[in-house]
């Protein structure tokens, strides 16, 4: 699988961090290593994921579940979404800026483009350079280290090794070193080693490699400091004679200039970008001679990210710390700000050939509606009326991925995720899983070879996934395995163990999980048929072994490296076809204690076990060589050369002292044959960079004569993937050097199509019998609603050809599809939905209606549309209505839509119920001031504006903590407590949630009187509530007069003219004593009544303005009781109420002014009412 997309060869990054962890982080522009023997420069150390979120001043979001993509999963050679900037997908490593891996290779000898280990990436389809996720490994104890002085601008080497002898017969590297002769010269490669001095205390590296017909290597060092989240020193470092020497140019590049990143331009390596750090400055230095000279510029924002074009060197894309995206197209010496909230790690440059414009990008962004869409545009033709949005409504967040020929996105609606493809840039398509899966999760593996593979959760499915393969259009997917190995990374990416072998199309690994128990099985034909792998025969000592399927097997480890200059568990090389390394053990299931190291010459028919122990094992001179590094925490001198595919093995000294190795780079000097190796001599040494040049093993350029054939094969079988292959390879033993145009494949013809060249198609499942049978959910008659009479379609036979398989002949007739004639169909599967999903839409706001049909002629059956609102529209086919039809409701309500689809053949109703709403801006609770305990009251909330549509009611009363929902603005309610009460009621419209809350005083009995005021206070009313409640304060002031205050309440009403009530409640905790307190009651309310007949209550609102306060009838209301024994006086004050209109009225017509009065109740001190 392709790990990159136009990534060129040897750009590397190192990654040196003071701590015991591993900190891995690959991406094009770079890797990182870490030092293992570097003491810490805090108490404490943050993780990975700390010091990310200190340089981003942020944290990154969770990755969410949901639609995303394998950072590998791009067809070698694919100039788009991707530019070559990708990063190398490592596990749970963190992509930083830095130097461009090489097409078809991977640091430290892993994988190539197809035998990189297939993962899912935490952004999913992530931009290059972003940063992600970086994987701890501990490998030794940590010491305290001392900060040595910086010292000269050169290094000096050491001095260089001698030339090695040639291999032992057989044997392991424990073997060889025995038969060595005492007293014999020990074999050495050449090598010098050029230590960093006066860079001791930096804790961060990046090292970039030109490559290519350039010996020159640039390494930039910094000191990062935890506690701050910042670099506060670095060094930059240059070589021109591949890392024999190395020159310090901070004089060059300002020497107060703080830098923290490396980039490189992966369409012109000689082309370099430096960041400084973001917590000192925002500058670039921009250099066009490989780092010789620079230029610097200041920039007016933080990238966080950067994006280089596929194509033009010029062209970059920066994303910035606060989620804009800017472009240059001058190599970043201006840009300019194309768009605002951008999802990180989700914009793509076009795709040559698929895209017209080729400086057109693909983005997720939000929107001014708060929604997430799919957006183009050209880089300086970005505004608002520029962009387009090629999927006409909004998609999930984090879900948008461009690869190849693909675009994907996810919709979510009513907790069931939708996927959508758009195959060579055609309108989208929902993609087909098989009915009932039910994904939860999905990523898109791969895109090789025109096709889709996918990894889906399903709804029961917890720590596994099943692997999906598509057609060509990338719409409908058949069940490949089930229940795959799945884990999770530290920063939460997902992590399936699935591998495809470099150099042989068609031959997968997966780890499947049975019967609770992981093991290892093989494909030879992309999935259709998988088998467990035979153990060896024999074991290291010659012993045979005893394994028999499928009780025992072999089972391997298929995860890349944490760090990408190990060679991970498992590799195999586009140039080495058939030749496979990984770790594993042999058993009844996957086992990661007890491991060895495995090989197979034959792509993974047979395999022996070359380690007992785990090793780094790379691949030399394009596979023909194999080097063996001990993986281990103690300082070593040796590597081990195998120029028999691991079946013997010569031990070299690479280093006069041991090395505590840290990490080594082959890949970047795979044709200059020069390896690096990093580490420290000792716990508190300086970094050492130990140059390793292995030509002297080679002793010729290979000739006809150092060549043997190989067939591929399967079991025997020597048709793979409808194809008969014979590979050329290096004869074991032959010490010769191949060239950059080797070519592997001699044979290559197409076989006679078989079975097992086809697949089960969409909908039919392989059952026992190895025949394909329709699944009980599908009806194999039913037609795409595109096949109209007069057209063609192919019949399904139940089978289909597998991607990417020559076979001719044979079965092909019997199994392909049949081409036929499109009968004519009545509409069946009518469904009506909205653009966004949701059923509430906003009066006067545009509603977007989009009608599908399963079945059916689109192109000869009408289609009528009924809004429900009296306006409905017609069309005489489905082709006006693809992109939905729009509508704007003028009035709030719920609304009936109907579309009725019709032909000849007949016709299909579909129904949907929108809500129109209003948005609610205010709402007022009416209830009684006063309440009787035990008997219903009304309680009404008056919502503004009244024309809101449905809305939902939601009742608080008292301390209860579930509510009474409604959808009526009334309700009746009973109290059963005496004392204040507390009422809430909440609105709920469309997106809008409003409250209002009101207190009732509930009583067993109380008396009232209305009451009424001179006309000069409704000139003052503003009918607000806060005024009416300060008012009834005034007017319960002036009443309050040796009464207590608890027991008067005043209510002014709403509206004019301005009325109010009167309220005499008992005292507290009198209810025991209920005759006595009547009593006093009645006391109370004579002396307020008298004085209110005789209109002796006044206010002053204002200076100059005087109220006078009126009864509105001539009698009081009885008492109000909840007995039955006081029906007829609470009929009384009910009447008083319904005359209070009338009452009003008189009183405006025939009060008079009184003067000044002086009232005096009981004892009290005269009270002056004014």
């Amino acid at each position: 699988m392709e790990k990159g997309t136009n990534c060129f060869p040897t750009c590397h990054t190192i990654f040196l961090a003071w701590t015991w962890f591993l900190l891995l982080s690959w991406c094009c522009t770079g890797a990182e290593i870490t030092c293992r023997s570097c003491s810490s420069p805090s108490p404490s150390w943050p993780s990975s994921s700390s010091r990310l979120r200190q340089e981003q001043r942020q944290p990154p979001p969770p990755p969410p579940r949901g639609l995303r993509s394998w950072p590998g999963g791009r067809a070698r050679g694919s100039v788009g979404a991707a530019a070559a900037a990708e990063p190398v997908p490592v596990p749970g490593a963190e992509p930083v800026p830095g130097a461009e891996p090489v097409p078809g290779a991977e640091p430290g000898g892993q994988a190539g483009p197809r035998g990189a280990a297939l993962r899912a990436a935490g952004a999913g389809g992530g931009a290059p350079g972003s940063r992600g996720p970086a994987a701890p490994r501990t490998r030794r104890s940590t010491e305290g280290r001392r900060a040595l002085p910086a010292g000269g601008g050169r290094g000096v080497p050491a001095a260089e090794g001698q030339r090695g002898g040639r291999a032992q017969p057989r044997g392991p590297p424990e073997d060889a070193r025995a038969a060595r002769p005492r007293g014999a010269e020990e074999p050495r490669l050449s090598s010098t080693t050029f230590a960093l001095t006066g860079d001791a205390a930096h804790n961060q590296a990046m090292v970039h490699w030109s490559g290519h017909n350039s010996s020159v290597i640039l390494i930039l060092t910094k000191l990062y400091d935890f506690n701050l989240g910042s670099v506060t020193e670095s060094s930059l470092w240059r070589s021109t004679d591949y890392g024999t020497t190395y020159e310090k140019l901070n004089d060059k590049v300002g020497l107060k200039t703080v830098l923290s990143y490396l980039y490189v331009s992966p369409t012109n390596k000689r082309k370099i970008m430096l960041l400084s750090d973001p917590e000192i400055e925002s500058s670039i230095l921009i250099s066009s001679d490989e780092g010789a000279t620079y230029q610097k510029y200041r920039l007016n924002f933080y990238i966080q990210s950067l994006l280089f074009h596929p194509k033009q060197e010029e062209w970059i894309l920066a994303y910035s710390l606060d989620q804009k995206l800017y472009s240059s197209m001058d190599f970043g010496r201006k840009w300019q700000l194309m768009h605002e909230r951008v999802t990180p790690n989700r914009f793509y440059w076009s795709v040559t050939g698929l895209d017209k414009e080729p400086d057109l990008v693909h983005m997720e962004a939000r929107t001014a509606d708060g929604h997430t869409h799919y957006l183009t545009c050209r880089i300086q033709e970005c505004s608002e009326t520029k962009r387009s949005g090629p999927f006409p409504r909004s998609i999930d967040v984090s879900s948008l991925v461009v690869q190849d020929e693909y675009i994907f996105i996810q919709v979510t609606t009513g907790g069931r995720a939708t996927y959508y493809v758009s195959y060579r840039r055609e309108p989208f398509a929902q993609i087909k899983l098989p009915k009932y899966s039910l994904p939860k999760d999905m990523h898109i593996i791969s895109t090789d070879e025109n096709q889709v593979f996918a990894a889906v959760q399903e709804w029961n499915q917890n720590d596994t996934y099943n692997l999906y393969i598509s057609d060509t259009r990338g719409v409908y997917f058949t069940l490949a395995l089930e229940n795959v190995k799945s884990s999770r990374g530290l920063e939460g990416n997902i992590v399936i163990d699935l591998y495809e072998v470099a150099g042989i199309k068609g031959i997968f690994l997966a780890n499947r999980k049975v019967d609770d128990q992981i093991k290892t099985f093989i494909t030879y034909n992309k999935g259709r048929d998988w088998r467990l792998l035979q153990a060896p025969d024999t074991d290291l000592r010659g012993d045979p072994v005893l394994c028999q399927l499928p009780f025992c097997s072999l089972h391997l480890r298929l995860q890349l490296s944490e760090n990408p200059y190990t060679s991970g568990s498992i590799s195999s090389k586009e140039t080495a076809p058939g030749l496979l390394v990984a770790t594993g053990n042999i058993g009844s299931e996957l086992s990661y204690t007890d491991v060895g190291v495995f090989i197979s010459s034959d792509g993974g028919n047979s395999w022996r076990q070359i380690f007992e122990e785990e090793y780094n094992v790379w691949f030399l001179d394009w596979g023909g060589a194999l080097v063996a590094m001990k993986h281990t925490s103690v300082p070593i001198r040796h590597m081990w050369v195998s120029f028999d595919e691991g079946r013997s093995w010569t031990k070299y000294s690479f280093t006069s002292t041991p090395l505590f190795v840290d990490g080594s780079l082959v890949d970047p000097g795979i044709e200059t044959q020069i390896m690096t190796v990093f580490g420290h001599f000792s716990l508190r040494s300086e970094w050492q960079l130990v140059k390793v040049d292995y030509k002297s093993l080679f002793s010729h350029r290979c000739t006809k004569d150092d060549y043997q054939t190989w067939h591929l094969h399967n079991q025997g079988e020597p048709c793979v993937m409808g194809e008969r292959k014979i590979y050329k390879k290096r004869k074991p033993g032959a010490q010769c050097s191949l060239s950059r145009d080797y070519s592997q494949t001699v044979v290559s013809e197409p076989c006679v199509c078989g079975q097992g060249d086809f697949e089960c198609d969409y909908g039919y499942e392989r059952h026992s019998n190895n025949q394909c049978i329709p699944a009980f959910w599908f009806s194999p008659s039913s037609l795409s609603k595109d096949c109209n009479v007069g057209q063609n379609y192919w019949n399904s036979t139940g089978y289909r050809r597998i991607v990417s398989n020559n076979c001719t002949d044979g079965l092909r007739e019997k199994y392909m599809a049949k081409m036929e004639k499109c009968p004519g169909k009545a509409p069946r599967g009518l469904h009506i939905l909205t653009s966004d999903g949701k059923l509430v839409m906003e009066q006067g706001h545009n509603a977007t209606f989009i009608i599908l049909m399963e079945e059916g002629d689109v192109q000869r059956t009408n289609i009528q549309l009924d809004f429900g609102d009296g306006i409905a529209v017609s069309y005489a086919n489905f082709s006006p209505v693809e992109d939905g039809i729009r509508h704007v409701y003028k009035s709030a309500g719920i609304f009936q839509v109907t579309a009725y689809a019709e032909n000849s053949l007949g016709s299909d109703t579909a129904v949907l119920f929108l809500h129109v709403v209003c948005p609610v801006e205010h709402v007022h609770l009416s209830v009684p001031f006063v309440a009787i305990r035990n008997k219903d009251v009304n309680i009404t909330a008056v919502v503004w504006p009244s024309q809101a549509g449905t809305l939902t009611y939601f009742w608080w009363f008292g301390n209860s903590t579930k509510p009474l929902i409604t959808l009526e603005s009334s309700i009746s309610y009973m109290f059963t407590v005496e004392g204040m009460n507390t009422v809430t009621v909440q609105v709920a419209g469309g997106n809008t949630l409003i409250q209002d809350t009101k207190e009732v005083a509930v009583h067993e009995y109380f008396q009232s009187q209305l009451l009424s005021f001179s006309p000069n206070l409704d000139y003052h009313n503003p009918d607000i509530p806060e005024w009416r409640q300060d008012v009834g304060k005034v007017i319960k002031r002036a009443l309050v007069t040796g009464i207590p205050d608890e027991q008067i309440l005043v209510a002014v009403f709403p509206g004019l003219p301005t009325s109010a009530e009167l309220f005499i409640l008992p005292h507290k905790n009198t209810t025991e004593r209920r005759k006595s307190s009547e009593a006093d009651l009645e006391q109370v309310v004579e002396i307020l009544f008298n004085a209110l007949n005789q209109n002796l209550v006044q206010f002053e609102l204002k200076p100059g303005v005087e109220v006078v306060v009126y009864v509105t009838q001539l009698t009081l209301a009885p008492l109000v009781d909840s007995s039955s024994g006081h029906s007829s006086s609470a009929m009384l004050m009910l009447l008083s109420v319904v005359f209070v209109g009338l009452a009003v009225f008189l009183i405006y017509k025939f009060k008079r002014r009184t003067g000044v009065f002086m009232l005096k109740v009981g004892d009290s001190k005269p009270e002056k009412f004014v």
